[in-house]
């Protein structure tokens, strides 16, 4: 197995990266594991104007033991139970996705270079890089269009939480990445590298 770890500020691209690295591999040999479906749970009873006022840009969000356990038993060729996590509720969804094990697991998520223990488990370590300006657009569109946000109270998120929180946890694991890639999901050139050397990877016996 073959685990490769792409992480980057919101908005940077990730998500496009992804799905553009995976559109020409045989999809029976790739499971992507978004760390956005390892959102914590939401404590019962808590309303959901509270819980939207929860800051989904701190490490302490996210359920970093079951992020561990899952990643460790595809590694040991198990098949895992994934959570899925509704932005427009704030919790957990109550179904799971199934996932096997396959030739290469993409983690993808604004802190998938965060943890020590994770990174380790990577073979391959990724920062997609995007210009802030570009990181605001995007999340203004992506908020407004899916999780029934305001442009304007996309903005007052971004100024108080979104841009303090990249500065202090995830823009310092650029230096955690074996590749940068700077303009996110455009830089078409850099992820057909990437592309290439997924496939050689899957050709050499035990992924050497």
């Amino acid at each position: 197995m073959f685990i490769i770890g792409i992480a980057g500020g919101t908005g940077s691209g990730k998500t496009t990266v992804v799905k553009k690295i995976v559109k020409e591999l045989n999809p029976n040999d790739v499971s992507v594991i978004p760390q956005d479906s390892y959102y914590k749970a939401a404590e019962p009873g808590v309303p959901l104007e509270e819980l939207q006022k929860k800051n989904f840009d701190h490490p302490d969000a996210f359920d970093w033991q079951l992020l561990f356990e899952q990643i460790k038993l595809l590694r040991e060729g198990k098949a895992i139970e994934q959570p899925v996590y509704s932005f427009l509720k704030c919790d957990r969804e109550e179904q799971t996705v199934h996932v096997e094990p396959t030739s290469v697991v993409l983690i993808e998520g604004i802190m998938a270079l965060y943890k020590k223990e994770l990174r380790e488990m990577m073979d391959l370590r990724i920062y997609v890089d995007a210009d802030p300006d570009e990181r605001l657009i995007r999340v203004i569109e992506r908020d407004v269009l899916e999780r029934g946000r305001t442009a304007q109270n996309v903005m007052d998120r971004y100024r108080r939480v979104l841009k303090p929180m990249h500065r202090e946890f995830i823009e310092p694991t650029k230096e955690y990445a074996d590749l940068i890639i700077p303009r996110g999901g455009d830089n078409l050139r850099a992820i057909k590298m990437v592309r290439s050397y997924i496939r050689r990877k899957m050709e050499l016996p035990n992924n050497n």
